[in-house]
């Protein structure tokens, strides 16, 4: 199993779209960039067929260390959430979409 990277999307999109290389890299940069800086925000991002991803505050907890079972305290904090559609999940599960796409629309 292979791990999909910046470069590699951005040579998918040179193949599939017919940009130059840079133009492919280009773009691909400024959607990660708009998705980050939407994110930075607190805004909530849908990208349809694929998922959505949101910024959630945990609140302040206590924690313990599991070596020594002294309490520590952990202070609040933003956490990225994904989650998939269901499209998504189907084709994951291999599962056939056809349904799904069917009641999308």
């Amino acid at each position: 199993m292979s791990t999909v990277t910046r470069a590699s999307l951005a040579e998918h999109i040179y193949s599939q779209v017919g940009l130059s290389r840079n133009e492919s890299a280009d773009l691909l940069e400024h959607v990660l960039e708009r998705v980050a800086q939407e994110l930075e925000s607190g805004n909530t991002v849908k990208i349809s067929g694929f998922g959505t991803f949101s910024v959630r505050q945990k609140g302040r907890r206590t924690g313990r260390n599991p070596k020594t079972g002294i309490e520590v305290p952990i202070l609040p904090r933003s956490v990225l959430v994904f989650r998939p559609s269901q499209l998504l999940r189907s084709r994951v599960n291999g599962q056939p979409t056809d349904a799904i796409e069917d009641d999308a629309e």
